[in-house]
């Protein structure tokens, strides 16, 4: 006998000995299969329930407590056992027995067979008392010995199982065949190891777990004889699971991973036609290649009751590896699909594995290492337990055992939930509230150490990202009801999110409010408050806003700035965003050594503050503000129109012809013209691209009738064509062009005016948010956009965007990769395209452009004029009535 462990083995379905042996036959593969294989291998062609079939062989009594079967030839099986007729009879002394090779005729060494202890699976009628099972391989002769332990019970047999559905069976006379063959019905070979719904239609579904569910191949796939079980499972009556007790099924034979399922389906029978049990013991059973098998039945995702451990089975489920432990460890395989399932089972009821946990104690015992137990009294576990912690028994074998500690800290992020949304504790059944800005607070029983981050869910989508040693995040939501969870990405690759949690947001619109373009930041002389140094790769730049420059203390919702990048070192981007929030793949800026690159930027406020990021090499960062949105007080609406050409220095549209020289201004009468009215503008959004200049040089756009500031909206170096979006205050009806040095041809295209009127569109953040990108296919087919091509990009009704009511979305588009000189019109899909460009590009240059266009027919389209462009669009907010 293997020791006290065993031959004490009390508990419910306790350790099933699967012993060493050394038959096992590897048949020759049936017809139509793949090279060799092991009998009771997976079959390919076969489908539907196994019956499998177990034969009874009575042993006979020689006296002096001792009984034998006879070597002898027998029916095909794979797994033996002893049993007798009184469960409560004991079985003293050794019990032996052996088999014999189907294939090779070779007999194995002797195996000591360890009895299992009566209530196993409760008191049943009908029990029956025997020892634990032992997995052979293709059999076909039995011998079995008892003796030195006095008078033996009465109905001593050697149980034969034959699990059925083998790739090449052991028999003479042809192949076996079971029953679902005998019916004609076909069955597959690859075992569907996949989630499963509860295996009772009539239950309502188990609750979700913050870790995954991993694969698990189902009782039908693995063949289950449903046949078997006509008492339907037992459901824990607290509804819960909080601990796990890890088992092995002691079996030394080698086997191959084909045969996991015949195994599976051999401890089945045994369980039911030999021990007189309901259902196979366990919840779950791992083999050694990390495959997962539902146990006993009822449902993956329900808290059923097995037979495992005995005292033990209340508010517990047990997970047995195939195999024996006690002189090797189980494989990473087997370990991992351990963790992945003891995990899901734990995160549905707000477990830990590497926690602990109080049991009540259902029968009076001592385990493995001498502890009592005493009958309904509370005991602590560790949440994760072996059998030999609740039970007089080597299992889960020495070696298993010892592999449970670093099991314990394999799996996800546990006991994560979200606390607080907005400063707010999260109550069951009360929506959590936003008016835009979404702050969630999280927690985890697990380290931070082995978290390498987290990411808030907003719908599914991530919002924000953040360090795994932190447990809030910033991001913004549109208007509307979202689900909001948050997920954790251990160190060791594993993933759990939290239960979701409702969070409904009113974002109120906000209005416009033009202010004098004013530099607010610039890193080359340390104004704002920011460091006098350039910004290096990586490296973040943070701008207090809010409450300065006349900008309001609260109540602004974004702010206009225009930004420029100059003096880079490297090719890199700079993104701006939300002080406060994570930072996005969005990008406002890209460039290349010695440019020097302008956008515009709407950033939403959160904290006050405005992030500038850099990705590589260093920079200097200009920012110069031209107004803000603020939902509260008064402002001006947004109305569309255009894009439409107001001036062209080379045609001498709208103003003369001719280039602006140094020094020069130029100024484009804008109120009361081409559809704008006369009176009640405080703002107009131009387009203005700079073309054919002669020197390095910059152009400001400013309010007529004003000083200009030092603040400028373009800048660009001889041979380039630079456009940039232009939000600019009208004063008096006009607004005014300033060059600085040589001589450039200026164009302005209009797409928007805001007006003190109030009747046209408020504005409303949403993003910085990447809607789409021909290099990966998102949003639109993947590829770049030809010559004369046209891509049109869905925009209402998604990613938070209105399906009504939306007037413009301000998008931030980027050219890369063009092949040929070019431009780009972003214009309302429904409408024809005019002569308005939105961004101009040589080949190897990257260039954005920010872009406030009008929506018709709920869509966006991009013309490329000549060669082929990649086109990237981040929506940074949209107006609507």
């Amino acid at each position: 006998m293997r020791g006290t462990a065993l031959a004490a083995a009390l508990g419910a379905a306790a350790v099933l000995g699967i012993q060493g042996m050394a038959g096992g036959a590897e048949l020759t593969a049936a017809p139509g299969g793949e090279g060799a294989a092991k009998a009771y291998s997976a079959d390919a062609k076969e489908t539907g329930p196994v019956e499998g079939e177990l034969h009874k062989l009575a042993l006979q009594p020689k006296g002096a407590g001792e009984a034998v079967l006879s070597r002898q030839e027998t029916q095909p099986f794979g797994l033996l056992g002893v049993s007798w007729t009184d469960p409560a009879a004991e079985l003293k002394g050794t019990i032996e027995a052996r088999s014999r090779d189907a294939e090779t005729g070779a007999w194995s060494k002797w195996i000591a067979l360890d009895p299992v202890k009566p209530g196993m699976d409760g008191v049943r009628p009908g029990a029956h008392g025997s020892t634990e099972p032992v997995w052979v391989g293709a059999s076909n002769g039995a011998e079995v010995r008892i003796s030195g332990g006095g008078a033996l019970p009465a109905g001593l047999e050697l149980n034969l199982v034959d699990p059925g559905g083998s790739a090449a069976q052991a028999k003479q006379g042809g192949q076996k065949k079971n029953a679902a063959q005998k019916g004609g019905a076909a069955r597959t070979a690859a075992l569907q190891a996949a989630p499963a719904a509860s295996a009772a239609t009539t239950i309502d579904p188990g609750p979700a777990s913050t870790a995954p569910q991993p694969a698990v191949v189902s009782r039908a796939a693995w063949g289950a004889d449903e046949s078997l079980n006509n008492e339907g499972p037992l459901y824990q009556t607290s509804g819960k699971i909080k601990a796990v007790f890890v088992h092995h099924t002691a079996d030394t034979q080698p086997y191959d991973c084909s045969q996991s399922a015949a195994i599976v389906r051999g401890i089945h029978v045994y369980h039911v036609q030999t021990n007189g049990w309901r259902d196979l013991g366990y919840n779950f059973l791992v083999d050694k290649c990390g495959t997962i098998f539902e146990g006993r039945q009822g449902g993956i995702d329900q808290a059923i009751i097995g037979a495992h451990t005995f005292g033990w089975n209340t508010d517990t489920e047990g997970i047995a590896v195939l195999g024996d432990y006690n002189a090797g460890g189980a494989s990473a395989a087997a370990q991992d699909a351990v963790s992945r399932i003891a995990a899901y089972k734990l995160g549905q009821y707000d477990g830990d594995m590497n926690g602990t946990t109080t049991l009540t104690a259902g029968a009076t015992q001592t385990n493995f290492f001498g502890t009592a137990f005493e009958v309904g009294k509370q005991y602590q576990f560790k949440t994760l337990s072996g059998h030999r912690d609740g039970f007089n028994t080597e299992c889960p074998g020495n070696q298993l055992y010892a592999q449970l500690g670093s099991l314990r800290a394999s799996g996800p992020a546990a006991q994560l939930k979200v606390g607080t949304v907005n400063g707010v504790p999260v109550q069951p059944g009360v929506d959590a509230t936003s008016d835009g800005v979404l702050t969630v607070g999280w927690s985890t029983s697990t380290a931070s150490d082995r978290i390498g981050s987290f990411e808030v869910l907003v719908d599914g989508v991530p919002a924000a990202t953040a360090s795994g040693t932190a447990r809030t995040a910033t991001s913004i939501v549109t208007s509307g009801t979202h689900e909001v969870q948050v997920k954790a990405n251990a160190v060791n690759g594993k993933t759990s999110t939290t239960l979701p949690v409702k969070v409904v947001s009113e974002v109120k619109p906000a209005k416009f409010t033009p202010v004098t373009p004013k530099r607010l930041m610039d890193t080359r002389s340390g104004l704002g408050g920011v460091p006098q140094a350039k910004v290096g790769a990586g490296g973040t730049v943070t701008l207090p806003v809010a409450g300065t420059n006349g900008i309001p203390a609260a109540g602004v919702t974004a702010v206009v700035l225009n930004v420029t990048a100059t003096g880079p070192t490297e090719p890199s981007y700079v993104s701006v965003f939300p002080s406060g929030t994570t930072r996005t793949s969005a990008s406002n800026l890209n460039f290349t050594p010695g440019q020097t690159i302008p956008n515009l930027v709407v950033v939403p406020m959160v904290d006050g503050k405005v992030s500038f990021f850099n990705n590589q090499g260093t920079v200097d960062l200009i920012a110069d503000v031209t107004g803000y949105f603020t939902s509260a007080g008064d402002g001006a609406t947004h109305t569309n129109i255009g894009p439409k050409r107001l001036m062209d220095t080379r045609a001498g549209l709208g103003v003369p012809q001719g280039k602006v020289g140094a020094g020069g201004v130029v100024t484009l009468p804008v109120a009361g013209t081409n559809g704008i009215p006369a009176t009640g503008v405080t703002a107009v959004v131009l387009n203005v691209t700079a073309t054919n200049p002669t020197e390095p040089s910059f152009v400001s756009v400013y309010p007529s009738g004003t000083t200009r500031t030092s603040a400028s909206n373009l800048n660009f170096t001889p041979g380039l064509t630079i456009p940039n979006l232009v939000v600019v205050p009208v004063v008096d009806g006009k607004v005014s062009f300033f060059n600085n040095q040589g001589t450039v041809d200026l164009i302005a295209d209009v797409t928007g005016y805001f007006t003190s009127a109030g009747d046209g569109a408020s504005h409303t953040n949403i993003g910085p948010k990447r809607l789409m990108d021909t290099r990966a296919g998102l949003g639109v087919p993947q590829g770049k956009v030809g010559a004369g091509g046209v891509v049109t990009l869905p925009v209402a009704g998604t990613n938070g965007i209105p399906a009504t009511g939306v007037t413009a979305v301000v998008l931030n588009v980027t050219a890369t990769n063009p092949t040929e000189p070019s431009f780009v019109s972003v214009y309302p899909s429904g409408t024809t395209r005019t002569s308005a460009s939105n961004l101009n590009f040589t080949p190897g240059q990257t260039i954005p452009n920010l872009v406030v266009v009008p929506v018709v027919d709920g869509k966006v389209s991009f013309f490329n004029n000549q060669g082929t462009v990649d086109l990237i669009a981040d929506i940074t907010g949209y107006f609507s009535k």
